[in-house]
C-alpha cells in the first residue's frame, strides 16, 4: 500500500519538477516565490490529472483472475492457503 501511495505522490510532483527545471533553464531562481505564484494552481491540476490517469490506467490493466476462489482450509491436519482455481 505504501508503494502505491509513493508512486502516485511522485507522479503528482512531476509537473513541479519540470517547472523548476524550466526555471533553471531560463536562468531564474526556482526558489523565488514570485515565479511560482501564477503557476501553482495549474501545476496542482496537472499533478492531480497525472495521478488520476495513472490510477485509472492501472485499474484497466490490472490482472484479473478468471476462476473460483478456494478459501484457506485444513486438509489432513495441514493448512492449505487460499488460491484461485
Amino acid at each position: 500500500m505504501t508503494r502505491a501511495f509513493v508512486e502516485e505522490f511522485l507522479l503528482f510532483l512531476v509537473p513541479f519538477a519540470l517547472y523548476a527545471l524550466w526555471l533553471v533553464a531560463r536562468r531564474r531562481t526556482p526558489l523565488a516565490k514570485v515565479h511560482w505564484e501564477g503557476s501553482l494552481s495549474w501545476l496542482v491540476l496537472a499533478g492531480l490529472a497525472l495521478a488520476s490517469a495513472s490510477l485509472v490506467l492501472t485499474g484497466f490493466e490490472a490482472p484479473r483472475g478468471a476462476g473460483a476462489y478456494v478459501p484457506a482450509h485444513m486438509e489432513n491436519g495441514r493448512f492449505v492457503p487460499g488460491k484461485l482455481e
